[in-house]
């Protein structure tokens, strides 16, 4: 159980280190982010029980279930963030959504790994789920978080705070179908991840340009 366990978390907390040492104004104090890490964590379950709600409703072909499934937790994980961190004033640059937004999607994926690997523990799941699902997750937040702080600080917020909801909703529906068209560890899925890397790589160093530009500004 404890190999299970720890190869479960070690992804999310190596992801969310990693994004986190990339903020490179003012690093968030880290109860804030356990904060959103833990409010992450705390929709796996309602989601799984909405999940079976609908699925018991209205049914329909696997692909139709993963399509929902993308567009549940996506808007799922931008409630918390909205309502948490965005509306607040601890939120007051432009990596911020990026930080909070990866942390809340990295809890989830963190509980939602250790319940896949405990059904499913081989070396291969754990690695694909690593490679892949973990890494999705984080890399759907960077894009969500960084439209988020791009609407923090913009006279036209509502624009940007839909991007926030509906690019990450559509990357995670990609997502989920290559994963059901081509299985696992395939060419496919593994470049659409390259992919999400390069724009999440991309969004970041903007972010960090925009909070260097911002500064001077102020100062």
């Amino acid at each position: 159980m404890l190999p299970i366990v720890f190869s479960g978390i070690a992804p999310g907390i190596a992801l969310l280190t990693y994004f986190y040492l990339r903020h490179e104004h003012e690093s968030e104090p880290v109860g804030y982010i356990l904060r959103s890490f833990i409010f992450g964590i705390l929709l796996v379950f309602p989601l799984m029980f909405v999940d079976y709600i609908i699925q018991s409703e209205f049914g329909g072909p696997e692909s139709i279930q993963l399509i929902r499934s993308a567009v549940t937790e996506e808007f799922a994980k931008w409630f918390v963030v909205f309502y948490t961190v965005y509306i607040h004033q601890r939120f007051n640059d432009y990596y911020d959504g990026i930080i909070y937004a990866v942390a809340c999607s990295l809890g989830f994926a963190t509980l939602e790994n250790i319940l896949y690997l405990m059904v499913n523990g081989t070396v291969e799941h754990m690695i694909f789920r690593a490679l892949l699902p973990v890494s999705g997750h984080a890399l759907f937040a960077v894009i969500m978080g960084f439209f988020m702080g791009k609407a923090k600080f913009s006279t036209h917020p509502y624009r940007w705070l839909s991007l926030s909801i509906i690019v990450p909703m559509i990357a995670h529906t990609i997502f989920n179908l290559l994963i059901l068209e081509n299985g696992g560890i395939s060419f496919v899925p593994i470049l659409f991840m390259i992919i999400l890397w390069i724009v999440g790589l991309y969004q970041i160093r903007s972010a960090n340009r925009l909070n260097q530009r911002y500064n001077r500004k102020s100062n």
